[in-house]
């Protein structure tokens, strides 16, 4: 690890003033990033500890919830409107690290954390997400995390979390604060796909830091999520599913799903809402909305098996929301 100067945030626009500088980075609970400082991927001067600032309350936001950006994921999953109306996403958060990682992690820090991509981590390997146009090492090389939906020519790295997925189910929130002023932006929309800038993981720009998600109100139908990985604990997602699926009088009438291990960004696809509400749920069906999600996913040798994967995990996940024997 490099040196580097510490410095603590006393108000929310101090510490927006430092995070401005390019040098300069967050620190909230640091599980993310101080590894990737060990391994001298991230390298700022100056780290602004921002844990002690009055961000971490889960409180009734309307019909919603506010989960400010200091939350930690424990106390999130623990909160009893999580676990009475998002099922989902205590479920996702529970899926995710050990306890004593989620006693730390933080809501908004999650949200932030970067890939886990073996060439990202790794400062002696080619990655145009660490060190823009040294090429993607990944794409004709050890690929069994990455993506299949999404990439581009430029990387094929996915996106870690289980949370955020949940969240994009959910349809939630994001609250952002800066010097140019407070701004929100949809949860499907905060985190960015690689194009030709994989450098840039979200739409936060400098000197912006997150100060809360918001939940809608919540909705009725039966709450899933699926991670598919490699063994049963502190693993990232091969693939994993959250679903949000309602049924009435034999047909479907809601069907929310997101995402994860497939793409740089929790994925949601609008269409396969639209093809399985009012519907009525059978195996053919669910057939289709699994072409209509990987419409265009390739597979890079070592990840090909996730294009199969994914289709039996959506069926599985939409055969326990609808009562269809698989």
């Amino acid at each position: 690890m490099r040196p580097f100067d510490y410095q603590r945030a006393e108000r929310l626009e101090h510490a927006s003033q430092l995070a401005a500088d390019s040098e300069t980075l967050p620190l909230a609970g640091g599980t993310n990033l101080i590894d990737l400082m060990k391994l001298q991927v991230e390298t700022p001067q100056t780290l602004v500890d921002i844990g002690r600032l009055s961000m971490g309350e889960i409180a009734e936001e309307g019909e919603g919830l506010r989960i400010g950006a200091l939350a930690t994921n424990t106390a999130t999953a623990a909160h009893p409107r999580v676990r009475a109306d998002y099922p989902v996403l205590a479920r996702a958060i529970l899926a995710g690290a050990t306890q004593q990682l989620r006693n730390k992690a933080t809501t908004g820090g999650n949200l932030c954390q970067r890939t886990r991509c073996y060439y990202f981590t790794n400062i002696d390997q080619p990655c145009n997400k660490r060190e823009p146009g040294s090429g993607c090492g990944a794409i004709d090389g050890v690929a069994r995390l990455h993506g299949i939906l999404g990439t581009s020519p430029q990387c094929i790295a996915t996106y870690p979390g289980d949370m955020a997925v949940a969240m994009a189910a959910l349809d939630a929130t994001v609250e952002i604060t800066g010097e140019s002023g407070e701004r929100s932006v949809p949860v499907r929309d905060f985190h960015r796909l690689p194009g030709d800038t994989p450098e840039k993981d979200n739409v936060l720009e400098p000197g912006e830091i997150i100060t809360a998600v918001t939940l809608p109100a919540p909705v009725s139908g039966k709450h899933i999520y699926r991670k598919v990985r490699e063994r049963s604990s502190y693993a990232f997602a091969l693939c994993s599913v959250a679903a949000i699926v309602d049924m009435a009088e034999g047909r479907i009438t809601r069907a929310d799903l997101a995402f994860g291990g497939l793409a740089h960004k929790p994925w949601h696809d609008p269409r396969i809402a639209e093809l399985l509400v009012d519907s009525e749920p059978s195996l053919a069906l669910f057939d289709k909305a699994a072409d209509l999600l990987l419409e265009g996913a390739q597979g890079y040798g070592e990840n090909d098996f996730k294009i199969p994967l994914t289709r039996r995990t959506l069926t599985a996940v939409l055969c326990d929301a609808t009562g269809v024997e698989a």
